[in-house]
């Protein structure tokens, strides 16, 4: 990908921040398990979060490539603050489209600060990748709505300050028809909140959110009755394009890592880099990530151009993670007994990354997109398919 001078001057912004002040303490923030609030603001105040939001609302208003530049920096300091700009673009991009104008301001000026986490409540126990047959509840009650159900496998459970929640208005036969987006407070009472011990991304903080007679605001919500559900998948196509960059600007940490290791190490009277056994299979990996960047990189520049792309956005939200999981694997291998060691950041990304080759859609949901748009739904709706 080809930048100007403008994304250039972002990227390299975000490059030092990630590699001065993020990478020294990757390891750290996952022990405390916590989203560092000052780090946020930090962040704020360099203008690396809520980069693509519109200016009236204090982001800097770039489009999706140079939003995809900063993630990927990110990512190869922190996988897990780079998720930060990576959700809050996903939010604010559905706040921007679809809140009453004194909601949309008030929240959205917040993000950019680092002053607001905003997270994302769709998956519930009973249903993950069909998202339409959610079945927490929300009934009109005069100016507002009441909201009862569960939420689960929620990021930022336990830190956002508001929740986008999507709930079924609706009958449970009128499938997506039925389910309509809100903007629900954290503070809200009948709202309470549960943290998993999960493989990885300690300090985001997954868990289940619960609404007991949750009463929201009809003004808070989002669009109209009934459309929640095409409002949050017409934001994926983006968010997968950037868990992409995010993946790979981890697997790029590892890699440049473990080429240092390679000329540093000794072994049989000279350095191990010289062994097309240990750097044959750094070359693979970097071949590979450099070509799902590449891909990644086309997917946002048709986005930024108003062309469709859902598939070159499915194609790298399976490919990314699974190359980026592999590629870290292999650089671990690479540094031998050291690659074992948890003092190494190695094993965080590995588990970091995993995680987002389920979330925001699993490999088999993304194989299926594209598969419907080559071969049409006719033909991959038969029987026992999804």
């Amino acid at each position: 990908m080809i930048f100007d001078d403008d994304q250039i001057a972002l990227r390299d912004a975000a490059r030092r921040f990630a590699r001065t002040r993020l990478l020294p303490t990757y390891q750290q923030r996952e022990k405390d398990a916590t989203l560092d609030r000052a780090l946020l603001h930090e962040m704020g105040a360099l203008g690396l979060l809520g980069v693509d939001i519109a200016p009236e609302h204090g982001g800097l208003g770039v489009n999706g490539v140079t939003t995809g530049a900063i993630v990927e920096e990110l990512a190869y300091g922190d996988f897990n603050v780079a998720a930060v700009v990576l959700v809050m673009s996903l939010c604010a991009a559905i706040l921007a489209r679809n809140a009453q104008p004194a909601v949309a301001a008030r929240w959205l000026a917040r993000v950019p600060r680092g002053d607001a986490i905003l997270a994302l409540s769709i998956t519930e126990p009973s249903c993950g990748s069909d998202a339409s047959a959610l079945q927490l509840k929300a009934r009109r009650s005069g100016d507002f709505y009441v909201l009862d159900g569960e939420k689960t496998s929620t990021t930022y459970c336990d830190s956002a300050d508001a929740f986008l929640v999507f709930a079924r208005t609706g009958r449970p036969d009128d499938g997506a028809r039925g389910v309509t987006a809100f903007l629900v407070p954290s503070g809200s009472p009948g709202l309470q909140t549960t943290r998993f011990k999960d493989l990885g991304s300690h300090c985001a903080g997954r868990g289940s959110v619960f609404f007991d007679g949750v009463r929201v605001a009809a003004h808070h919500r989002l669009g109209d009755e009934g459309k929640g559900f095409s409002q949050v998948m017409a934001g994926f196509d983006y968010s997968r394009a950037l868990i992409a960059l995010q993946c790979l600007g981890a697997a790029q940490a590892s890699i440049d890592e473990a080429w240092v290791y390679t000329q540093e190490r000794q072994a049989f009277g000279g350095p191990i880099a010289r062994f097309q056994g240990v750097s044959f299979p750094l070359v693979e990996g970097e071949t590979l990530v450099a070509a799902a960047r590449q891909l990644s990189y086309h997917a946002l520049a048709l986005r930024d151009a108003g062309q469709p792309h859902t598939v070159e956005a499915a194609m790298v939200k399976y490919l990314a993670p699974k190359t980026a999981f592999e590629v870290i694997h292999q650089c671990a291998l690479t540094l031998g007994h050291y690659g074992w060691s948890m003092d190494l950041p190695h094993q965080q990304r590995m588990r970091d990354v995993m995680g987002l080759e389920i979330g925001d859609g699993t490999a088999g949901i993304m194989k299926m997109i594209v598969a419907r748009a080559r071969a049409g739904r006719a033909a991959t709706e038969a029987r026992g398919n999804v």
